[in-house]
């Protein structure tokens, strides 16, 4: 599997989320260099496991479209001439 990776402003923004959860939820300060490394950790361990959910999701969605298509294309058949 390719690596998941975040642009700089993209980190950055997370991290800031990360200081600030800790920070309202927790009662605690989380400097970035120790956010960054939660980052880190989240992507690797915990990541694959919503990419995948968000692949198998998007597999669904096509599913169910590819089914409304098929039914489409099912709809526009003619009726051959008999005699």
């Amino acid at each position: 599997m390719k690596k998941i990776t975040f642009a700089r402003d993209e980190k950055a923004a997370i991290v800031a989320r990360l200081q600030r959860y800790f920070s309202e939820e927790l009662d605690q300060t989380l400097g970035t260099l120790p956010a960054e490394f939660l980052l880190d950790f989240l992507t690797t361990e915990i990541g694959p496991y919503y990419y995948n959910q968000g692949l198998h999701d998007a597999h669904a969605a096509l599913m169910s479209k590819m089914e409304d298509f098929g039914e489409a294309i099912y709809l526009l058949e003619k009726e051959p001439a008999k005699g």
